[in-house]
């Protein structure tokens, strides 16, 4: 199936059968920080946070709370794909990750008292409003957890808010911004396959391919060769 014919299906999702899903599980945020914060490995290393942002989603971080902050302070070049040279990670990757602290947790993530918070809360992106549930289509983030409706399509990811009791209208509210995200995603998907070129990245450099573009790691665009 295209990515157009997906794109198609997620336009046409029911916000109603979505938010009889999300409610039938139940869900509320236990504030422990984990989506938010470094995973361990099974080896006992550890990986650092990484949730895809969208271009506009970093340039709207960057203004959050009036604040004024570089590319770099909001997002990373998705690591997958990219190998390390002497420098530092080098090669070509597609989309962004928000950015980590040297800890490896979100650079918005805060902890006071045991409890987490986002600094960024009201303008989070759609894969953190969203979370702990994603839809399984093709071209969308790759959906991990048990199926939470009939069809398979509604995932639910591992969670400790999981299974706690979420009213109605909640519900309805988590659905529509699950329905826009998987939309977005594919519209992503898909004008990033439009948009890419091969880029011959020098030695040391990192090439993120995005719905607009190429981009250097600090969000510049690289003008293609006439």
């Amino acid at each position: 199936m295209s990515l157009e014919d997906e794109l198609d299906r997620a336009r046409r999702l029911d916000t109603a059968a979505l938010a009889d899903a999300i409610e039938s599980l139940g869900f509320e945020c236990t504030r422990c920080g984990a989506c938010c914060t470094r995973e361990e490995t099974p080896d006992g290393d550890t990986e650092p946070h990484t949730a895809t942002v969208f271009p506009d989603e970093v340039r709207t971080l960057q203004q959050a709370g009036d604040a004024d902050r570089e590319w770099r302070d909001v997002a990373r070049p998705m690591p997958y794909g990219l190998s390390e040279g002497d420098d530092g990670p080098e090669g070509e990757t597609f989309e962004w990750a928000l950015q980590t602290d040297a800890c490896g947790d979100c650079a918005f993530y805060e902890e006071t008292d045991g409890l987490g918070a986002c600094t960024v809360h009201a303008d989070r992106p759609l894969i953190c409003e969203t979370y702990p549930f994603s839809v399984a289509l093709d071209g969308t983030a790759e959906p991990a957890g048990e199926p939470v409706d009939a069809e398979g399509i509604v995932r639910a990811h591992e969670c400790e808010g999981l299974g706690r009791e979420i009213s109605r209208e909640d519900a309805e509210e988590l659905a529509v911004a699950l329905k826009t995200r998987t939309v977005r995603e594919l519209e992503e998907a898909i004008a990033l396959r439009d948009q890419y070129e091969p880029v011959d990245a020098d030695d040391g450099e990192v090439v993120v391919h995005d719905s607009e573009g190429a981009k250097r790691a600090d969000g510049t665009t690289i003008e293609r060769a006439e």
